[in-house]
């Protein structure tokens, strides 16, 4: 593909949350390279300097906002703070979330409270006040984060219920926005090779590279994934070729088997 077909039109803005680290720094990142304007989002704004950096070098726009998306307030007044600065915004990526594993029987309170707020909560916080803009231009991209964990995995059942939500989250707001010209989407990686896979391995006490092998070996890539491999799904569901796509989750497992 040419640099042309592939290149995103520079008028356009996204808003990425999760975007101080992983899969949601990559992201923001490579939509910036491809001409988007990108406000980039996490709970402590002066955790997305790096981000930031890297999407201003060598010409690109953008700026970090500081918000918790699990705060109503908070969100309203990012967006506002983002079309204030860059007068829309034509994509919005719910890549920020959290883990708490544990298994049910001692899992806290707070534990899945924060999970399911952050992971779930916050897809719906922003996509309601992003919506809604988008709605009001006719037009626009939001991508979700589903997760293969979605399936059910022992000591997750408060991250496979929030990303088993959002699958049904993004069909139906697909099904609402869809009349106004806007998509919705989601993609569900499988195990990607970011700080959270490493905080898990650490949890379980296992060696970080034996323990990212072993699922590589489970795919048929014989891999798992980077955070560029995911922020690849993202930027075509947040771009023109993805236009008749909404309401799916695609998964990116390398074919898990």
């Amino acid at each position: 593909m040419s640099a042309p077909e592939c290149a995103v039109a520079a008028a356009e803005v996204a808003i990425v949350t999760g975007a101080a680290r992983g899969i949601g720094a990559v992201t923001a990142k490579l939509l910036a390279a491809r001409g988007v304007s990108v406000v980039a989002v996490d709970r402590d704004e002066g955790e997305l300097a790096g981000t930031v950096a890297s999407i201003r070098a060598p010409r690109g726009a953008g700026t970090g906002i500081g918000c918790d998306v699990t705060s109503a307030d908070q969100v309203t007044s990012m967006v506002r703070r983002a079309v204030g600065e860059f007068g829309h915004v034509d994509v919005l990526v719910n890549c920020a979330g959290v883990t708490r594993d544990r298994l049910l029987l001692t899992m806290t309170d707070d534990e899945w409270d924060a999970t399911v707020e952050v992971n779930l909560g916050g897809t719906i916080l922003c996509s309601r006040v992003v919506g809604e803009h988008m709605k009001r231009r006719r037009s626009g991209h939001i991508v979700n984060f589903s997760s293969v964990a979605a399936d059910g995995n022992a000591g997750q059942a408060n991250y496979a219920t929030a990303k088993a939500a959002i699958t049904g989250f993004t069909r139906a707001l697909a099904a609402e926005f869809g009349p106004f010209g806007v998509t919705v989407n989601a993609v569900a990686p499988g195990f990607v090779a970011t700080a959270m896979v490493d905080d898990l391995a650490d949890r379980l006490n296992v060696d970080r590279q034996a323990f990212l092998d072993r699922a590589g070996a489970a795919t048929a890539l014989g891999r798992v994934a980077s955070a560029t491999d995911i922020a690849g799904v993202v930027a075509f569901l947040a771009g023109p070729r993805s236009g008749y796509v909404t309401g799916q989750t695609v998964y990116a497992t390398g074919g898990d088997r």
